[in-house]
């Protein structure tokens, strides 16, 4: 992608089954879950670099040792920074005593970190606050065992306004509003209320040692109950992963499946992640072994080793996120790699449109680095019209062709290329606008001398146009130094339109391209009433309940085709004193579901939001663009 969008975030899970002697005498080393942890990060780093954590904890460890260890980190490489810290602890250990490396129960009772149930958490922060105290996993402490929570997950809720209101009328007082803590505290009230049940239901049977009754509490909690309570009136996309302090586990996914999870046990091991390849590199796993949290449900291994999936909520309608498939996931997982060579091959009849098929005198690239798989299948998809044209030339003359002729039908091949060159990281170190702007301008090179002046069609493929100002103040700037005639700007995806209210940092109507097409063509037209119109039900809505708000902002849209907006984007991004023609294709939304049929999320795109909240963030998003508030429609 051109511009990088954040996207929050990536969780790993390792639950060991076995006692960590097991695997000091199998695999040779008593941290092989730490190990495992840090390759599940690793492989998940694509997900989250504004910071991230760790958290364990020690099973049937004695009263007054510590059982729960956690270390969160913004350094720029945070999971090696955490791994790091993690290793010294045994560093001085094998130097010191290097024969205590080889004894698993000294280790789990000495050093911190050598528990059976592990956690880690990748960061990416959508707004603003970036502090260790925002990384995840979360702990929400108490004396009693099973009453110790560590959370840690890829999540936003659209309603915190509301969870934090069944919060104070609890008795609580939140320390701040932000969806992590009406998550963590929500979950943690019914844990409590579960723990002080069973409590009293031991109590009344006659039970008088309250150690015997804290044993009992933890093997009969019922993770499942707690979570259905927790998560009742919850409204946004997550996948949330939880231990208690006795050791239960858990891994829940939304009812519609919005953001992803996948797992994986056997007699060793249960593992979970946010991206299937991560498992399977990190395992040496076939990707048939591996499985989905069903929306709506959640991934449950408690202390005693039992494995489940359990409903906690409704399933709705599947909704997963297509941007997943399109941007945000590494493109190593299978199908993902197919879905996207895909969305590149559809591609392929508007762009010969653009071109006027004009394979001879055109030069195919893609702009770095995320629409390279993409790119793979609009060249598949060139050479498939290559073939057929060639096979209809040579096949349907009526009169005898020519030596010359068969040489020039034979010799028609796609002129692929890399044009754009991702170049070294500039340092923003310049404070004044238009200096950076010069900087930015310079972010991205490019390689000459294979464009013929003035001749040459090129087409640039992206992954996704969100905003356009790197497209405006770069990449366009640079292309146009090749001197070609015409310039088609490809976007894999189709319009961003709304914004997301999910997890991905689009939140802020004013910062689409698309967006500030359609309001420049409804001023330009006249039609200054439905910008004011939808203003005014926009406002209106924020009195009803969720449930009965729609999508406003679907009526500035609706006077204008795909390509007149895609023409005005066009005529937007076209940096002054450039010399070539510019052009935007974006994909359909038909070929997008197409390509990616399983993921069929796509409100960013269509508006159609598969919660009520994303309606109603969708509005306020606009109230706050006609307001001139710069911040993002939910908290």
């Amino acid at each position: 992608m051109s511009e990088a969008i954040k996207h929050e975030c990536g969780i790993a899970f390792i639950r060991l089954l076995k006692p960590l002697s097991y695997y000091q005498k199998k695999y040779g080393t008593a941290l092989y879950g730490l190990n495992k942890l840090y390759l599940l990060m690793e492989k998940q780093h694509n997900r989250g670099q504004d910071g991230a954590g760790v958290a364990t904890i020690k099973l049937d460890i004695a009263p007054g040792q510590r059982y729960i260890s956690r270390h969160r980190s913004l350094a720029t490489n945070a999971v090696a920074d955490i791994f790091e810290y993690i290793q010294k602890k045994f560093a001085d250990i094998q130097k010191e005593q290097p024969e205590k490396m080889a004894d698993a129960e000294w280790l789990k009772n000495n050093v911190s970190f050598t528990g059976e149930v592990l956690l880690g958490h990748l960061r990416y922060g959508t707004h603003g606050k970036n502090s260790v105290e925002n990384c995840h996993p979360f702990l929400r402490q108490n004396n009693w065992m099973t009453r110790n929570l560590v959370i840690a997950g890829n999540f936003n809720m659209t309603n915190v306004d509301e969870l934090l209101q069944q919060l104070y009328d609890l008795g609580q007082h939140p320390k701040e509003q932000a969806d992590t803590v009406t998550v963590l505290e929500k979950i943690g009230h019914f844990l409590d209320t579960e723990n002080q049940g069973l409590f009293d239901q031991y109590k009344r049977e006659g039970l008088d040692d309250n150690v015997e009754i804290s044993k009992l509490i933890a093997n009969d909690l019922d993770v499942a109950k707690i979570l259905k309570k927790s998560a009742k009136s919850w409204d946004g996309g997550y996948t949330i992963s939880g231990i208690f302090g006795h050791g239960d586990a858990f891994v829940m996914r939304d009812p519609v499946g919005i953001r992803p999870a996948f797992y994986y046990y056997n007699d060793e091991i249960v593992v979970a992640a946010s991206e299937r390849p991560a498992i399977q590199t990190a395992f040496n796993i076939h990707i048939d072994d591996i499985r989905e949290v069903k929306p709506g449900h959640a991934l449950i291994i408690k202390k005693n080793g039992k494995i489940s999936e359990e409903q906690f909520s409704e399933p709705q309608e599947k909704k997963a996120c297509s941007f997943e498939r399109i941007y945000f996931s590494r493109g190593s997982d299978a199908s993902i790699y197919r879905e996207r060579k895909q969305l590149g091959r559809l591609l392929c009849p508007q762009i010969l449109g653009a071109i006027d098929s004009d394979i001879k005198n055109t030069v195919f690239s893609y702009i770095p680095n995320t629409a390279e798989v993409a790119f793979y299948g609009l060249v598949e998809g060139i050479h498939k019209y290559i073939k057929q044209y060639q096979r209809d030339q040579l096949l349907n003359r009526e009169d005898k062709i020519t030596d010359e002729e068969l040489t020039e039908v034979l010799a028609i091949a796609p002129r692929v290329e890399k044009i754009a060159i991702k170049d070294v990281k500039l340092r923003t170190f310049i404070t004044q606008d238009a200096d950076r702007s010069e900087m930015v301008a310079h972010v991205y090179d490019t390689t000459y001398g294979i464009v013929k002046n003035g001749v040459d069609t090129l087409v640039a493929l992206d992954d996704s146009i969100v905003r356009g100002t790197t497209l405006k103040q770069s990449i366009l700037k640079i292309l146009d130094r090749l001197k070609p005639k015409k310039i088609v700007v490809v976007s894999s995806a189709p319009q961003i339109r709304y914004p997301d209210c999910y997890g991905i940092d689009m939140s802020r109507m004013g910062e689409f391209v698309a967006f500030e097409a359609a309001i420049s063509l409804l001023k330009e037209s006249g039609r200054y009433q439905i910008i004011a119109d939808v203003y005014q039900k926009c406002k209106e809505s924020s009195k009803l309940p969720k449930e009965e708000v729609e999508n406003y902002v679907k009526a500035i849209y609706e006077p204008f085709t795909d390509q007149e907006i895609s023409d005005r984007i066009a005529q937007i991004i076209t940096p002054k004193d450039i010399n070539a023609e510019i052009q935007v294709l974006y994909q359909t939304l038909d070929n997008l579901h197409k390509a990616c049929p399983d993921h069929t999320g796509d409100w960013y795109f269509s508006g159609n939001y598969p919660t009520p909240g994303g309606n109603k963030v969708v509005n306020r998003a606009y109230v706050n663009w006609m307001e001139g508030k710069n911040q993002r429609a939910y908290m």
